[in-house]
């Protein structure tokens, strides 16, 4: 069964044509390829686009290296790139007229000078230039300057929950919960059993992702940041920075690893897109506070395959979804923070900093969210409800819950709606 994957393909359908190379991006095995060889591919030839001006090519396919007289071997003996010279012939023997061809690359980081001929396929007026890479270092501030500014991303995620749910059967309260525990990687759709799916989560998070941080930034061993990554799944949601995680590492651990090299190690847990980093923003203010953050994974059911499945915290991971949900939707994602000054029962006026979980910004567009887990009486509600009030602007405001329910406003106007009902309905944040 093919997953529909509307939202990436309308952002690849927008940039068609744009003068620029459309690189995407994402986690490992989050759908990447299928997107654009299968989703996007399908799209061109339903478009009229004649199959022989659709060139695809993986940089990492034995096959495809073939066409262009190189072994996937003796590249990996020699630890090398792909011979450019090579892949331009080749290139230059499918281009037989003046109209539009499309370039789709897979990997495109394992040609060597890539940079260089990309731009030079970009100079050509019949040549609209699609990629796809793992590694966000293929994004570098560096990277973009070889590019002369003409880079433009598609950051993809694993499956949303509305794209989870159109491929499974059952009901939405049991796609839920399977979702918040094994995650959106489209492979876990097909799988049929717990065994399979907890087997394929705790070998990719063990043996791919984490193997490939070592590998590409050449560590002495998997340990440190197999321990860091452990400390953070367990913390999801939790506000920190490395100065605590150092602090972690001596209670807990017993060992003495520095928060430089903590802050050096996240930073390689972002560029493999293992985790997203959300930070703090004062909504009066109007700034951003520097530390601390908030992490969150790219997908849950790698965080619980890191931790074997034993701390399924249902009210860390539904904010988890939430956030992710929210960059899907093309938000970009902070923690709000509100200050206000309160006066004591003494008369005594002090300083008060409440938090709401996400300020979802697009454009002209805010929203304020707390996620919920339950709201089982009017207290919880006004707790949950009091940093909005602090706000003192017009923005909207929401609250998620876990239960089943049709947005409902209170007598201030503030939103609430089920985590269910906000994930399938794409317009849910207008109601």
């Amino acid at each position: 069964m093919e997953i529909k994957r509307d939202v990436y393909l309308e952002r690849l359908i927008t940039r068609r044509h744009n003068g620029f190379i459309k690189v995407i991006t994402g986690v490992r095995r989050s759908g990447k390829s299928y997107l654009m060889n299968k989703i996007f591919y399908n799209y061109l030839i339903s478009d009229g686009v004649d199959d022989k001006h659709i060139i695809r090519f993986a940089f990492d396919s034995a096959e495809d290296l073939l066409f262009i007289d190189e072994d996937i071997l003796e590249i990996s003996e020699q630890n090398r790139k792909v011979n450019p010279k090579k892949f331009m012939k080749y290139i230059s023997s499918k281009i037989k007229d003046d109209d539009m061809y499309y370039l789709l690359l897979d990997e495109v980081q394992l040609l060597g000078n890539f940079e260089a001929v990309l731009n030079g396929y970009l100079r050509k007026e019949n040549m609209d230039i699609y990629v796809t890479s793992s590694n966000s270092k293929f994004l570098s501030s560096d990277i973009l300057t070889e590019f002369e500014g003409r880079g433009d991303e598609i950051h993809i995620l694993p499956l949303a929950f509305s794209e989870f749910y159109s491929a499974y059967n059952g009901t939405k309260e049991e796609a839920f919960d399977e979702y918040m525990i094994y995650g959106g990687l489209p492979a876990i759709t097909s799988m049929l059993t717990d065994e399979q799916k907890v087997n394929y989560l705790t070998a990719q998070m063990n043996n791919v992702y984490i193997k490939d941080i070592v590998v590409h930034n050449n560590l002495n061993s998997d340990l440190e940041i197999s321990e860091l990554v452990d400390i953070l799944a367990s913390g999801i949601a939790s506000l920190t920075n490395p100065r605590k995680l150092e602090n972690t590492f001596k209670s807990v651990k017993k060992s003495t690893l520095s928060a430089v090299t903590i802050d050096k190690y996240i930073g390689y847990l972002k560029e493999t897109f293992l985790l997203s980093q959300a930070k703090r923003y004062d909504v009066k203010g109007k700034k951003y506070i520097g530390t601390p953050y908030k992490l969150y994974f790219e997908d849950t059911g790698l965080r619980n395959a890191r931790l074997n499945f034993r701390q399924i915290e249902e009210t860390h991971l539904m904010e988890n979804i939430i956030y992710n949900e929210l960059r899907y939707r093309g938000y970009s994602v902070d923690v709000g923070v509100v200050e206000f000054r309160e006066r004591t029962d003494e008369g005594k006026e002090i300083r008060k900093q409440v938090e709401i979980d996400f300020v979802a910004n697009q454009g002209s567009k805010r929203y304020y969210i707390q996620s919920a887990y339950e709201i089982p009486n009017n207290e919880k509600w006004e707790q949950a409800t009091r940093p909005f009030d602090k706000t003192n602007d017009s923005f909207k405001k929401i609250v998620i819950v876990e239960k089943s329910i049709k947005p409902r406003r209170d007598e201030k106007g503030y939103l609430m709606m089920g985590i269910k009902e906000f994930l399938l309905d794409i317009n849910s944040l207008e109601k």
